[in-house]
This record gives structure tokens, C-alpha cells and sequence, in this order.
């Protein structure tokens, strides 16, 4: 029997506002106990009054579920501001040229702020109140350029949210992940200059895999778990698949496994086998 206390971990379900279906998976998960942090799409198709004030219920039902903010920059999602570029016939670029635009130094970080503040305003106005915390969709803010104008925003509007960064504690556990792999490089320094600017991080982060071979869930649960700090985030997408989600991301069916198995009773066992708890 082990009898040190649970490692408490932050298992937060991100994108919520990108459809219906997601939204609806989420709010079950946290209804079960199963969840306990959610990030919220503001520039998402399914951010209504209605999905917040549902959302807020559900979390209200909880013993404690963080709300925080999911910035996105990235297509196929339209920016908030007027005034951001660069743009793709009225939608933020994609991933790919976000990330090499940085690297290259080629973004405005003055208009990236702008858009990550509006963003955080937004968040402010549905839930009457700042994030608990703020990350980024597909990691944008641990990217260069994009993570000094992402803290120096939460900085000014939310200091008391802590931040999300994407590596592993310890780094570099495996090779064989190379999105990982990528994460802890990029995170590194987001951690340093978030420190630098007096915000909290998350110690480790966990759930980044290959969603297009559509693995086994559960037994991906396991390794994310395996050695995971207290305090740590472990990143999931549940959800239900429907029209919207179709036409705004690849990323369907297997949202629909990671709820199945979250919801099933093999999830909890393996959380006290590895001596861990959402509570």
C-alpha cells in the first residue's frame, strides 16, 4: 500500500469553444470528477453566454476546476483585432508560418500583444473575471517572438494566472517523441523569461502525441504519468465529433476515444496505481 499523499496534477481538457460537441464533452468529463482544468477558446464558434454559463456550472459542481484561456493565433481561427498581420484572406496564418516567422524574426510582437490582450479581455467579459491560468493553441505561446508579447500581455492584464509551458520534467525522457522532443527545447527558454517576469509555470507537461495514428488512449495515460512532478499539466482533447469540429480541425475521432476512456472506470484505477489525484 503506498501511503506518501497523492501527486495532485492539473489534467486540463483544451479547446473548449471550438464547437458544440467539444464543448459538451468537456463539461460531461468535469461533471464526472474526471477533469480539472479546461482552457477556453475565446475566438472559437462555440462561445455563446450559453456554452460559458454551462460551463460555469459545471465547474461549479466540481471540488476545484481551473478556467483559463486558450490564445490562439493560428488558422483557420480569425483574429479579434482589426489591425493583425499578417493574415490569410482574413484568418491568422498557420502553425507552421507562425513558427518560422519567428524563428526568422519576421513578427510585430506590438501587434501580438495586442491580440493576445483583446484576447484576454474577451475572456474577462464572458466569465466576469481574469483566467486562473493561460496557454496557447498547438503550444503558440512558447514560440520565439510569440512568448515575450504572450507574458509581457498576461503580465499587464492577468499576473496572478500562472502559464502554461510545454516541456517535460525531467526533459527529454524519450527520443522517440519528437513533438516532445521540440516542446522541451522551445519551453526552456519560455520558462526563463516567464520567470523572469515574476508569472507562474506549470513545473512539468505531459499529453503531447501523434493524434493522426489514432493510439491507444489509455495506455498513452499511463506514460504521461509515469514520473510526473506535483502541480504538473497533462493536455488532452476530449469531445464529441460534429459539423463544426469537422470543418475546423483534423483532429476528430480520437477526441471521442480520449473521452471514452477518461469517462471509463479503467481512468480513476490508474490514477491511485500511480498514486495520483485531480482532487
Amino acid at each position: 500500500m503506498n501511503e506518501t499523499a497523492p501527486r495532485r496534477v492539473w489534467l486540463c481538457a483544451d479547446d473548449y469553444g471550438i464547437s458544440p460537441g467539444v464543448n459538451r464533452g468537456i463539461r460531461d468529463l468535469i461533471a464526472r470528477g474526471r477533469l480539472n482544468a479546461t482552457s477556453v477558446m475565446v475566438v472559437g464558434p462555440a462561445v455563446s453566454r450559453e456554452e460559458v454559463a454551462t460551463l460555469q456550472e459545471a465547474a461549479a459542481s466540481s471540488s476545484r476546476c481551473a478556467i483559463g484561456l486558450h490564445v490562439t493565433l493560428t488558422a483557420p481561427f480569425r483574429p479579434l483585432t482589426m489591425h493583425f498581420r499578417p493574415l490569410n484572406g482574413g484568418l491568422f496564418p498557420s502553425f507552421p508560418r507562425v513558427m518560422i516567422a519567428g524563428f526568422a524574426r519576421r513578427l510585430d510582437p506590438e501587434i501580438i500583444q495586442s491580440e493576445v490582450a483583446v484576447q484576454l479581455a474577451a475572456f474577462a467579459s464572458l466569465f466576469g473575471r481574469a483566467p486562473d491560468f493561460v496557454d496557447g493553441h498547438q503550444h503558440v505561446q512558447v514560440y520565439p517572438q510569440v512568448r515575450d508579447a504572450f507574458l509581457a500581455a498576461v503580465k499587464q492584464a492577468a499576473p496572478q494566472a500562472w502559464v502554461r509551458q510545454s516541456g517535460r520534467a525531467p526533459p527529454a525522457r524519450s527520443l522517440r517523441a519528437p513533438k516532445a522532443l521540440i516542446l522541451d527545447l522551445l519551453s526552456a527558454e519560455f520558462r526563463r523569461r516567464a520567470a523572469g517576469a515574476e508569472l507562474a509555470f506549470n513545473p512539468g507537461f505531459a499529453g503531447a502525441y501523434d493524434f493522426s495514428r489514432e493510439p491507444d488512449f489509455g495506455a498513452l495515460m499511463g506514460g504521461f504519468l509515469e514520473g510526473l512532478t506535483e502541480h504538473s499539466v497533462i493536455m488532452c482533447h476530449p469531445g464529441f465529433v460534429d459539423e463544426t469540429l469537422i470543418e475546423l480541425d483534423p483532429f476528430t475521432v480520437q477526441r471521442e476515444h480520449e473521452h471514452a476512456y477518461l469517462a471509463s472506470d479503467q481512468f480513476p484505477e490508474l490514477l491511485r496505481m500511480n498514486n495520483v489525484t485531480l482532487a
